[in-house]
């Protein structure tokens, strides 16, 4: 039987067990505290409860289950390809490599699967990979095929030549119709799973722009100068005003039940780069997938109050 052991971050100080070892194997919480009810969690050898308070430093042991052989994920819409660059129309859902506790079922795996060949990566579990998206974010990701488009791709990314755009739906209406959010951000220093806004974090820069308005929501464009984790999330729930579907960062539970979302309604909805090799603009749009245009559609129809714009 596989096991993984990991070592408590000394910043986690005090943080619950079941949070600390989500954080670490990304997993959700539900999922690990599954595990810490059947034993599968032990720390420093011992198992231990879900509400646990670690020292930091202490040795944790995951066991799992003998790996189950898994047919390859489903093949995804590719919606522009050449021989050096594809961009993919990521479902909500699909992690987009492996990392921590995830070994297989992502994105690279299924475009493996398709035949698609992709750029080697010094880590060997990013091949291709360019840029990324949150598991729950859908839309626009480009990877690279070759080498060479890899490397540039990934200066335009760092310099911050890229196009990108977001559809996003908010609780509530920011009080100013467009604006620039620019405050840096960090790892949270108690829940290794979540990121906020600080002083000492990383530059972060997101510009902002309502659309519609519902009364208790409202959808927004939103244009990134950087790309930090989880950033569009982090910046709209400091103004007040979090993803729908999003409570990780204190999204209304209720309104997120009623517009039938089951993840943060957030979709890569544009994205705008030059050709690695020509130099030509390489422009993409994509449409909304079903699971938001349903939660649009229950606005219409009354849920959140009467439409306003």
């Amino acid at each position: 039987m596989r096991s993984t052991r990991r070592t408590v971050p000394d910043g986690a100080r005090g943080s619950r067990i079941d949070a600390v070892v989500a954080a670490l194997l990304g997993e959700p919480r539900s999922r690990v505290q599954a595990r810490l009810e059947r034993g599968e969690v032990t720390v420093d050898g011992a198992p231990v409860r879900k509400s646990y308070r670690v020292r930091g430093g202490e040795r944790i042991d995951v066991t799992h289950a003998p790996a189950v052989s898994a047919s390859p994920p489903p093949a995804v819409p590719v919606r522009y390809e050449d021989a050096d660059v594809a961009v993919i129309a990521k479902p909500a859902g699909l992690v987009v490599h492996a990392g921590a506790g995830v070994h297989d079922g992502t994105l690279v795996d299924a475009l493996h699967a398709m035949g698609m060949p992709l750029a080697p990566a010094d880590d060997r579990v990013r091949p291709g990979i360019v840029h990324r998206l949150d598991r729950g974010t859908s839309g626009l990701l480009v990877v690279a095929k070759s080498a060479a488009a890899l490397r540039d791709l990934r200066a335009q990314f760092d310099d911050h030549s890229v196009g990108r755009r977001y559809w996003a739906l908010v609780d509530g209406a920011p009080e100013h119709h467009r604006a620039t959010v620019d405050v840096p951000i960090a790892r949270h220093p108690r829940d290794r799973v979540r990121f906020h806004t600080a002083r000492d974090g990383r530059t972060a820069i997101t510009h902002y722009e309502v659309e519609r308005s519902w009364g208790l929501a409202c959808s927004v464009r939103v244009r990134l100068e950087t790309g930090r984790t989880h950033q569009i999330r982090v910046h709209m729930a400091a103004l007040g005003h979090p993803l729908c579907g999003d409570h990780v960062y204190g999204a209304s539970t209720a309104l997120g039940r009623a517009l039938g979302l089951q993840r943060p309604a957030l979709h890569a909805a544009y994205l705008r780069f030059a050709h690695p090799v020509s130099g030509a603009p390489v422009a993409v749009d994509e449409p909304l997938p079903d699971d938001l245009r349903t939660a649009v559609r229950r606005l219409d129809d009354g849920v959140g109050g009467e439409p306003t714009g």
